[in-house]
């Protein structure tokens, strides 16, 4: 025993070697699988894998350096010499919010000097020499939400002017919703007044109000604006504070309109050139791409001007340009327009070869598709039923066969004669129409002669008062049909004088809505041969924007002080830029311009419970467009089909598919639904999903029956349909129950629609059979670009009493 305790244990020959186990990914397996293949990111990764620790410290701190640096240098370019001006716009959002107060501060700063601008109303350029910085401040006119929207989409900052006691107002939170909604830039609260409160209640009534805006914009700090100390901390922190990007204007150019002329074309006084000054934002604008006016349109750029910078910064341009103002000019105007044309130098003019094209739609060929040459079989099929057709007539002698085919039968007179019976019948009514109307007016005419002039109070005329009834009635009968739809969802009844088989002859059977194939170029509409469509979009999309970021474009460098040559603009443009209102001009990315079939990604808006109905006409705003359509609302699911909603719901994403030019996402949407008094309400905020012409819209047909006699398996159905003929064209498609039962239809019974249906498990007396017909559905073409003003909203006092009371 001592003995073997003290000599070790050795193996023997015999023992289990296992083998050593290899770390990793398995290697030696995913090679073998790979038969050769190498994967293309293999070598990154391994050169990554084999940088050291202190390798990737340091990469990671080189990343994080250039990151911060790009950051500096884009805060620094803002408004600075080589940089645009800070575009800051002004929003109201309270009825007693006033703007003049605010921005006579904000003009009395020290070594400041201010420009004031042409077109938009109340707009002027702050420039500072000692700060090496300059603003443009815009206001956008109260209650005019289209206005408020453009400027958004091309400022830098946001100033929202707000109420001190209650921040803002019924409109104020309307246009808020609108602008979180299509994005928000970098914004600064303003808070001017309220001085004449005493101490306590002032303390009192900023402490409420920073409460109330904290679900708005949480963390955000109230700057008051009664001194010149208080408005020089607010340019400071307007000029200093990290700016937000929005996605859609940062791949493309931008401009919003310092000044404009316009310029008529030979032809017609009522279209011509447009020359747009303002400094290029975003990108780099080239002269051959397009450009879109908002609220106007696509147009050609035929040149591009760089005439003499009024905000620059350099103190001897500015002496110069005063140097030359106060000179007195004893010749006639003309020599001061020849110096005005020598300052502005050509950049660029627009190459025919290279410029983008206007066209937006593909132009069918009707006879596209069509068989070219007749085979025999059809040609002997027409000259057998030209035989069929022969009739024997007696015609005078020397008649020809063309003459001959003119001569009718005695039988055919009788009927022509008919048929002019009712033409003339139609003739007579139409004249017994015509002249009571010409006596109606007659007699209505008599009447104004003899009546009276009388003024009638307001609260005898209840004709507006019977139109508000009328749409009342119109919005029961939406929300009854809402309601049935939520109830009973997509069931329909069987018509009685109709058949189904004709009834429904468009629809088919599926055996499973998610499996089942659907050819998606199947029976495709007249309006898909207008559209144009993308092999891959997704890799288009990525092959743009991945030159927009590698590849530098030749044209107007970002900051540069331009002037666009905009060729066949009509003149509302112009006359609209007279009135006020911005004019903002936006590049268009290559294909743009172009129609297809675009699918937006939206959700109910909290604030709106009308129901919207499918393929009523919605007011968008899409990016940098806006226009009105009559839209399909569909479920946004994983699968490739996707079924028809009659509703938008208020408790789910939905998809919204229209007919609009070509966009490339992320671009925010924004859908308004106009009143009957011009209004816009929002409905509805969300997303462009993609730009797919094949996505395949279902729409669903339930028909129901209910069991007459039920059996163990088997069971009578009735009122699904009302023939026989019907249950024999149905018979192929399956049967379900409200309670989960699958089943088919075995035999009809009689003939007046009973069947005898087979089922998987025995019916309950108070299930329902179901049978689900699909058809692909597709929009309708009612794009138009044009989209009317809409009209202020109508403020009441405050928006913050109004939410404290809908919590009591």
């Amino acid at each position: 025993m001592v003995m073997a305790a003290a000599g070790a244990h050795r193996p023997g020959p015999l023992k289990q070697q296992n083998k050593a186990h290899k770390g990793g990914k398995h290697s030696g397996s995913s090679q073998r699988r790979a038969g050769g293949r190498v994967p293309v990111k293999a070598q990154p990764r391994r050169r990554l894998r084999d940088l050291n620790r202190v390798d990737r410290r340091h990469q990671a701190l080189q990343l994080r350096r250039q990151r911060k640096e790009a950051v500096l240098a884009e805060k620094r370019s803002l408004g600075s010499r080589d940089g645009p001006p800070h575009l800051v716009v002004v929003v109201l959002l309270h009825s007693r919010a006033a703007a003049h107060g605010s921005l006579r501060l904000l003009q009395s700063q020290d070594s400041a000097v201010v420009c004031a601008d042409e077109g938009t109303a109340g707009g002027f350029a702050l420039l500072c020499p000692r700060l090496k910085q300059r603003w443009r401040f815009v206001t956008a006119q109260a209650g005019d939400l289209h206005a408020v929207l453009d400027l958004a989409k091309v400022a830098d900052s946001l100033l929202f002017i707000l109420d001190p006691v209650d921040g803002w107002d019924s409109a104020g939170e309307h246009c808020l919703s609108c602008l979180f909604a299509q994005g928000l830039p970098s914004y600064a609260l303003a808070v001017p007044g309220g001085t004449e409160l005493p101490p306590k209640k002032r303390i009192d009534a900023r402490k409420k109000l920073s409460k109330s805006i904290e679900k708005r914009f949480p963390d955000a700090k109230l700057f008051p604006l009664n001194t010149e100390q208080e408005s020089s901390l607010l340019l400071r922190h307007l000029s200093s504070q990290k700016q937000r990007h929005l996605a859609f204007r940062d791949r493309r150019a931008h401009l919003l309109a310092r000044a404009a002329e316009f310029v008529p074309s030979q032809d017609s006084n009522l279209v011509g050139t447009l020359k747009v000054s303002g400094f290029v934002r975003g990108q780099t604008l080239n002269v051959n791409s397009l450009v879109h006016i908002v609220g106007h349109g696509d147009f050609q750029l035929s040149q591009v001007d760089a005439p003499p910078d009024l905000l620059s910064l350099n103190p001897r341009v500015v002496k110069g340009q005063k140097r030359s103002q106060d000179m007195e000019v004893q010749d006639d105007s003309g020599n001061g327009a020849d110096e005005m044309e020598e300052d502005v130098k050509v950049l660029m003019k627009a190459d025919p070869s290279k410029q983008e094209s206007l066209q937006s739609e593909v132009v069918p060929d009707p006879m596209e598709g069509e068989q070219t040459w007749p085979t025999e079989e059809e040609l002997q099929e027409a000259e057998d039923s030209l035989k069929a057709n022969r009739r024997v007539v007696k015609v005078p002698k020397g008649t020809s066969k063309y003459q001959a085919a003119w001569i009718v039968d005695d039988g055919e007179e009788g009927s022509e004669k008919d048929d002019d019976d009712e033409d003339d019948g139609m003739d007579d009514d139409l004249m017994e129409e015509a002249v009571s109307q010409e006596g109606e007016s007659s007699e209505e005419e008599a009447g104004e002669e003899e009546s009276e002039t009388m003024t009638v109070s307001e609260c005898l005329r209840d004709d507006q008062y019977d139109e508000r009834m009328e749409e009342d009635e119109q919005m029961l009968e939406k929300y009854k049909q809402e309601r049935m739809d939520e109830m009973f969802p997509d069931e329909v009844d069987t018509p009685r004088d109709v058949p189904a088989r004709v009834r429904f002859q468009k629809y088919r059977g599926l055996k499973s809505f998610r499996t089942s194939p659907w050819d998606p170029k199947e029976n495709l509409p007249r309006d898909y041969a207008r559209i144009f469509q993308f092999q891959d979009f997704s890799r288009t999309r990525k092959n743009l924007f991945r030159q927009i970021e590698k590849e530098e474009t030749e044209g107007a460098s970002v900051g540069w002080y331009v002037t666009l040559h905009v060729c066949n603009v009509p003149v509302s443009v112009m006359e609209s830029f007279k009135e006020g209102k911005p004019l903002v001009l936006f590049s268009l990315l290559p294909h743009e311009q172009k129609m297809s079939v675009l699918n937006f990604l939206v959700r109910r808006h909290p604030g709106n419970s009308e129901p919207v109905r499918a393929k009523e006409e919605l007011i968008f705003h899409c990016g940098f467009r806006r226009f009105r359509a009559s839209p399909l609302f569909s479920q946004h699911t994983s699968a490739d089909k996707h079924k028809l909603e009659r509703f938008l719901r208020p408790d789910a994403a939905l998809v919204v598919t229209v007919y609009a030019p070509i966009t490339f996402p992320p671009a925010s949407v924004l859908l308004f639904k106009q009143r009957s008094n011009g209004m816009h309400d929002l409905i509805a905020t969300g997303s462009l999903l993609s730009v797919d012409p094949d996505r395949i819209v279902i729409k669903r047909l339930v028909l129901s029956g209910h069991p007459f006699k039920i059996f163990t398996r088997t069971a009578v159905v009735r009122y699904m349909f009302f023939n026989r003929e019907d249950v024999m064209w149905f018979k192929p498609v399956e049967l379900r129950t409200k309670w989960g039962r699958r089943g088919h239809i075995k035999e009809p019974l009689g003939t007046h629609g009973h069947m005898k249906c087979h089922f998987d498990g025995q019916l309950k007396s108070q299930d329902t059979v179901l049978l689900n017909l699909y058809k692909r559905v597709f929009p309708k073409w009612t794009y138009d670009p044009h989209v009317p003003e809409p009209v202020p909203w109508v403020r009441s006092e405050s928006a913050l009493p109004e939410r404290e009371v809908e919590m009591e």
